[in-house]
C-alpha cells in the first residue's frame, strides 16, 4: 500500500510552543550505532488523522496565530514536505524502542543527508527510553507503549506522547522438519498458557487442533523473550493479558514481567536471533525484525475468530477500531472486527513541549521541533517496508511491499 496524505498522522505541533531561553553553550555526545538503516512496515491510520487533526484545530486557537503556522507545517500532507530546517547543523540524540529502529534509522540517515543536523538514536529499549526522557539526559524518548500515570508524574515536566507510526508484533519460531510453506495458526489463550509454562511440546493437543493436518515433532517448545525492558513486552503481555485471565493475573502487562518460563535476550535482534539458533524456540518479535530475517510469522486469531499474520491492512484496521484519546496514550490489540491484526501498537516519540530543560538552548528546541515536523511530513515515505532481506541503503531502490 502506498501511503498517502490522508494516511498521515498529523501532530498537534502546535501545543509545542518550544518557550526557550536565549542560547547558551552546550555539549552534544554522538554515538554510532553501525547498524543497517532499513524501512519498517508501519502506517498511519485515517481515523488516527482525523482524530489528530481536531486536537490540532484546538490547538491552535488555543496557542495563537504564530504557532498556528507550525501545525500548518507539521500537517503538510498534500507536499509531503516540512519547512526549511532553522539550522543545518548540530545534533540531536534519541534512545528507546528497537521496535521502530529499522524506520527510524531509515528515517534519520535521510534527514541527515537533506538538513545536516545528525541525529544519534540509541535502540535500547522502551523502558530506557523512557527512563531518559524523563531524566532529561536526551532530546526525545521512544516507546511502544504509553506511559503510565506514575510514571508521568515522576517527570519533571509535562511530556507529550507523538504516535509516530503503527506496527505489528510477531510470534515467531523455529521448528526443524516444518515445510517453510507452512503457517502455523495460534490463537491468545494458547500462545499465553506456552509462555505460562503449561503447554511445553510442539505436538500438544492444543497445537494440533489448531494446526489440522500439520505434522509437528515432540520438541520441546523453548519460549524466547526479552530481557530488557521493552515496549515489544508491553505490547504482546496486554495482548496476553486481555485474551487469558490466568495470563493477566499471574503476569500481566508491562515493559518488564516476572516470567516464569523461557530463555531472555536484548532487544528485537536479541529475541530473533534466539529463536533463529535454538531448534523448538518460540517468541516475540517485532515484524520487520521477522521480514529482514525470512522468518516464519504464526497466525493469530483475532477478536472476530480469523487467523491474521500481520500486515499494513491488519494494523490499519486495528487502529481503525479502536478510540484514540486526547492524551495519544492508546491501545490496539485485541481489537474488536474484521480483518484486524490482534498484536498490533502505536510506537511513540516522547518530548517535552517545554523545551527550556537542562541548559538547552533555543536552537536545541528549534532543532526537535523541525525533526519532529520532518518526520511527519517528508519521512512519512519511508514506512513502507523493504521486502529484500539485508536490504541495502538506500531502500528506495530495491522492491518494497505494495
Amino acid at each position: 500500500m502506498k501511503l498517502t496524505a490522508k494516511h498521515l498522522f498529523l501532530l498537534p505541533l502546535t501545543a509545542m510552543l518550544f518557550a526557550c531561553s536565549e542560547p547558551a553553550t552546550t555539549t552534544t555526545t554522538t554515538q554510532e550505532t553501525g547498524e543497517a538503516a532499513t524501512a519498517t512496515t508501519t502506517t498511519t491510520t485515517e481515523t488516527a488523522t482525523e482524530a489528530a487533526a481536531e486536537t490540532v484545530t484546538e490547538a491552535a486557537t488555543d496557542a495563537g496565530e504564530a504557532v498556528t503556522d507550525a501545525a500548518a507545517n507539521a500537517g503538510a500532507a498534500a507536499g509531503l514536505s516540512a519547512p526549511a530546517a532553522p539550522h543545518a547543523d548540530g545534533n540531536l540524540t534519541g534512545a528507546g524502542a528497537s521496535f521502530p529502529f529499522p524506520l527510524y534509522s531509515k528515517m534519520f540517515d535521510e534527514y541527515g543527508k537533506e538538513v545536516g543536523v545528525s541525529v544519534n538514536y540509541q535502540s535500547v529499549g522502551s523502558g530506557t527510553g523512557q527512563k531518559q526522557i524523563i531524566e532529561q539526559t536526551v532530546d526525545f524518548g521512544a516507546s511502544d507503549n504509553a506511559m503510565d500515570d506514575e510514571k508521568l508524574a515522576s517527570a519533571p515536566g509535562e511530556i507529550a506522547h507523538i504516535p509516530m507510526a503503527l506496527g505489528a508484533v510477531t510470534a515467531t519460531y523455529n521448528v526443524p522438519g516444518l515445510d517453510p510453506a507452512t503457517t502455523l495458526k495460534m490463537t491468545g489463550p494458547v500462545l499465553a498458557d506456552i509462555f505460562l509454562g503449561k503447554i511445553t511440546t510442539w505436538n500438544d493437543p492444543a497445537i494440533l487442533e489448531l494446526n489440522e493436518g500439520v505434522e509437528l515433532p515432540g520438541l520441546p517448545i523453548t519460549v524466547a523473550r526479552r530481557s530488557d525492558s521493552s515496549g515489544t513486552t508491553a505490547v504482546f503481555t496486554d495482548f496476553l493479558s486481555k485474551v487469558s485471565p490466568e495470563f493477566s493475573d499471574s503476569v500481566g502487562m508491562g515493559n518488564s514481567v516476572n516470567w516464569t518460563v523461557g530463555s531472555a535476550a536484548k532487544g528485537n535482534d536479541g529475541v530473533a536471533g534466539l529463536v533463529q539458533n535454538t531448534p523448538g524456540a518460540l517468541g516475540y518479535i517485532e515484524e520487520a525484525y521477522a521480514q529482514q530475517n525470512n522468518m516464519p510469522m504464526m497466525a493469530i486469531q483475532n477478536a472476530a475468530g480469523e487467523f491474521m499474520q500481520p500486515s499494513l491492512e491488519g494494523v490499519t484496521a486495528a487502529a481503525a477500531a479502536s478510540e484514540l484519546p486526547e492524551d495519544m496514550r492508546g491501545s490496539v490489540t485485541n481489537a474488536e472486527g474484521e480483518g484486524v491484526y490482534p498484536m498490533a501498537s502505536y510506537t511513540y516519540l516522547l518530548v517535552y513541549p517545554e523545551q527550556n530543560y537542562a541548559g538547552r538552548d533555543k536552537a536545541q528546541g528549534e532543532r526537535l521541533q523541525h525533526l519532529l515536523q520532518w518526520m511527519l511530513t517528508s519521512g512519512q515515505g519511508y514506512h513502507e517496508a523493504c521486502t529484500t532481506p539485508n536490504c541495502p541503503t538506500p531502500c528506495v531502490n530495491v522492491p518494497w511491499r505494495s
